[in-house]
């Protein structure tokens, strides 16, 4: 079994920083794509950022420039520097990787989901 792991949500002043981090465990072969999303209530989930094995990113219009992910595959971990956090950030973050295994190709999988809460 693959489980997702994350951490580093919180409470945080407008144009505070946060660092969100999402470990990936169990019978690990390779994973390709690692992203995080994040939904509002009464919204529907949204892309944020992603980046692949090869290390290509791509982000949402909304935080480019003030958020980064990077990967540790030594690791299996995926990063979320958010940056100038404004309180329309606030949100449920969750990462998302799609992980093969020994046994599996490649599947998706989700991160039970951090909450983010940018207020004064």
């Amino acid at each position: 079994q693959v489980q997702l792991v994350e951490s580093g949500g919180g409470l945080v002043q407008p144009g505070g920083s946060l660092r969100l981090s999402c470990a990936a465990s169990g019978s690990i072969f390779n994973i390709y794509v690692m992203g995080w999303h994040r939904q509002s209530p009464g919204k529907q989930r949204e892309l944020v950022a992603i980046v692949t094995n090869l290390g290509n990113t791509n982000y949402a219009d909304s935080v480019k420039g003030r958020f980064t992910i990077s990967r540790d595959n030594a690791k299996n971990t995926v990063y979320l520097q958010m940056n100038s956090l404004e309180p329309e950030d606030t949100a449920v973050y969750y990462c998302n990787m799609a992980i093969s295994t020994m046994t599996t190709r490649y599947e998706n999988y989700w991160g039970q989901g951090t909450q983010v809460t940018v207020s004064s």
